[in-house]
């Protein structure tokens, strides 16, 4: 049997959901284990119910254990999803609660920004640890990693282990879900249409937008669209970076207003866009709902529903294990794929899973637009990657300073202020060096 470690099941949707697409695999039946592993063990034992529930209505043969520790849920593991999150809903909270005290507006706060930073110098270290513990109880086990910041993440793996690049891919639902969205506003069906996307996570952009019938360019047709509904789709952030830089970026809008500086910080864009300041906050209370409704299913004997998610940690799973090939897309480290990027950056990109493994393929070079709000991006990242491994908290610093949102908003002296007051409220979640300064 492989096995297959889920690091962080205590996301007890997230473990449903991949568990339910595993089981919806026929021609993998029989041929799993899941290894659960969260380190707190009141939701470790819900998702080891719910795991267990979902295999055995599904009769797929599955194996379900649960681990505490991270040695035995390690070991022998042939692919390992991670969606951890360190600290939890306390440090979200406190990630965008200091911020607000200087007036910094945030909406999803996990990849860039001030709250991407923070979240960033938490989980790197984090993230480290467990490439260190594959190497010692898993070297050809395959890491698909979901949690963010995700254009940092696999970076800080590269820069503090020895694991090599090629056992990590992050895996994001934002290019799948924008092509989906393209194709239902021009009206083509998703299947007909062909995309060439690349860029950073939450920051690529759609490049080849065509019908595969036709040969038709869809871009045009998507303008007109636009230009038709001003107080609809024009009200829409990734829609104005559509119309001013030619190409539609994969992030929602809310989210795509915090990589760039001409928004949050204007009351008048704010409004004009409909940008949900605080969204993630939102968000995750509606998580910890539908955690306490899951136990009380639980505990009531009932039924979970069983939703295939088609996630692609699954997808890639199912390409890996039955050979077949499949385009999908991964965030992968940058050897030779966009030109004008960092060699060491991990960008997001089309790839081919099946019998010979996942490879990436070449985008080559972006149109200079792109490239240079990639550039912007990519800063904050490196540096955020480069001060959890050297231990600066000027690098710190330096990331918040050049962050787009946070400049536009604040003066350099308030940047280092914040930075200094999010470093003392996340305490001991902030890696020692760095709270030493």
């Amino acid at each position: 049997m492989k096995k297959i470690t889920i690091i962080g099941a205590g996301s007890v949707e997230f473990t449903r959901g991949i568990v339910a697409d595993l089981c919806g695999y026929a021609e993998l039946h029989g041929s799993l284990a899941f290894a659960l592993h969260d380190i707190d063990p009141e939701r470790l034992g819900y998702a080891q119910r719910a795991a267990a529930q979902i295999v055995e209505r599904s009769n797929a043969g599955y194996r379900v254990e649960a681990h505490a520790e991270r040695a035995p849920a390690f070991e022998g593991a042939d692919y390992l999803i991670n969606e951890i999150q360190v600290g939890g809903y306390p440090a979200t909270l406190t990630d965008f609660e200091v911020p607000k005290k200087y007036g910094l507006r945030q909406t999803i706060g996990d990849t860039i920004g001030i709250g991407g930073i923070m979240r960033g110098l938490r989980t790197i270290p984090v993230m480290i640890e467990m490439a260190d513990e594959m190497l010692r109880r898993c070297p050809g086990g395959l890491l698909l990693t979901y949690t963010n910041p995700m254009a940092m993440v696999p970076w800080g793996v590269w820069a503090g282990s020895e694991l090599p690049a090629d056992r990590v891919i992050g895996v994001c639902h934002s290019v799948r879900d924008t092509h989906g969205f393209l194709a239902r506003t021009v009206g083509v069906p998703l299947e007909r249409v062909e995309f060439r996307t690349a860029g950073l996570n939450h920051q690529c952009f759609v490049y080849v937008f065509r019908d595969r019938e036709t040969g038709e360019d869809l871009y045009p047709r998507l303008r007109q669209i636009v230009e038709a509904d001003p107080e609809g789709l024009g009200r829409r952030v990734r829609v104005e970076l559509f119309r001013r830089f030619g190409y539609f970026p994969t992030e929602s809008s809310e989210h795509s207003a915090e990589y760039v500086p001409w928004f949050l910080h204007l009351d008048d864009q704010v409004a004009r866009y409909r940008i949900e300041v605080d969204e993630y906050l939102r968000r995750s209370e509606d998580n910890l709902a539908e955690w306490e409704e899951i136990k009380r299913a639980l505990d009531a004997g009932e039924a979970l529903p069983v939703e295939a998610n088609d996630e692609l940690a699954s997808q890639f799973i199912r390409a890996l294990e039955t050979g077949a090939e499949t385009e999908l897309y991964g965030n992968v480290r940058n050897v030779d794929l966009i030109d004008g990027l960092p060699p060491d950056a991990c960008v997001e990109v089309a790839t081919i899973a099946g019998s010979k493994g996942v490879a990436p393929m070449r985008f080559g070079a972006l149109p200079p637009q792109c490239l240079a709000l990639n550039r912007t991006f990519v800063n904050v990242a490196e540096l955020t990657v480069r001060a959890v491994v050297e231990g600066s908290r000027d690098l710190v610093h330096q990331a918040a300073l050049v962050d787009p949102n946070t400049a536009a908003t604040l003066r350099t002296t308030e940047i280092a202020q914040m930075v200094d007051d999010l470093i003392e409220a996340h305490g001991d979640l902030i890696p020692e060096p760095i709270r030493r300064g």
